[in-house]
């Protein structure tokens, strides 16, 4: 495996392959720390999980902003929803904004539900995509019209619930990691950030209708656009890494 010479990685003592590896294991999938540990075991790479942490922590926002930067131009239809969240004990509204593709806009971890929590996350979107949406279809919560009048949004508006479930369906993976989730709301806020982000980069839009090939090639373009934002070479073999066993990512 050759060296990266992104200045990331200076001082740590692992390849930039397998710390890549470990944050993309993390992020990628419903896997705690300890999971990640063992998976990486099982191909000779001895780290703890208080290290994939720490990888996570260090490289989780440079990788996710790398993937923004690269992403396409996002729809013009966005699907705003919310769902409460469970952090630390206690009960948080995760908001989240998707366009008709599938694709994650933005996420915003609040405690309210009501007009200013609404106006909060529209003008997050509004700041990263730089032009308003052509529709915002949204549930009948009347924060979201009220916020949308708050702003000066001259927007198509559909209230209705069966027409959201793009939205809906975008915090089901939220959803299998809610359990395994850190322990406050900001650090849950920025796991979610790289983690949607990363999904972003394997999502597939329309998967009843992609065919085969069509599905291959996207996973292709994907993991090779993963290994130039955290400018690595493939692992792509299941064979053992043989790679000696440290307790700290860096030095």
């Amino acid at each position: 495996m050759r060296t990266a010479k992104d200045p990331l990685y200076r001082r740590h003592r692992f390849p930039p392959e397998v710390i890549s590896y470990a944050v993309w294991l993390y992020f990628r999938f419903p896997l705690s720390l300890r999971m990640v540990e063992e998976m990486l075991a099982a191909r000779g790479i001895g780290v703890t999980y208080e290290t994939v942490r720490q990888w996570g922590r260090k490289f989780g926002k440079p990788f996710s902003d790398r993937i923004r930067q690269r992403a396409p131009a996002r729809g013009d239809k966005w699907h705003l929803d919310e769902v409460v969240i469970s952090i630390a004990g206690e009960q948080h509204r995760l908001w989240r904004a998707v366009d008709q593709n599938g694709f994650v806009l933005d996420v915003l971890i609040q405690r309210r539900r009501d007009s200013r929590a609404a106006q909060r996350l529209m003008k997050k979107l509004l700041k990263s995509a730089g032009t308003p949406p052509r529709v915002m279809i949204t549930d009948k919560l009347r924060s979201y019209g009220a916020a949308r009048a708050k702003m000066g949004l001259h927007v198509e508006h559909r209230q209705h619930k069966a027409l959201n479930n793009r939205a809906e369906n975008s915090h089901q993976p939220t959803r299998r990691r809610e359990r395994i989730m850190t322990r406050s709301s900001h650090q849950a806020q920025r796991f979610l950030s790289v983690h949607d982000q990363v999904a972003n980069l394997f999502h597939i839009p329309y998967p009843g209708a992609a065919t085969a090939d069509f599905r291959r090639a996207s996973r292709e373009r994907a993991f090779a656009t993963w290994r130039e934002i955290s400018m690595t070479s493939a692992i792509a073999d299941s064979r053992p890494l043989r790679i000696a066993s440290f307790g700290s990512a860096v030095d």
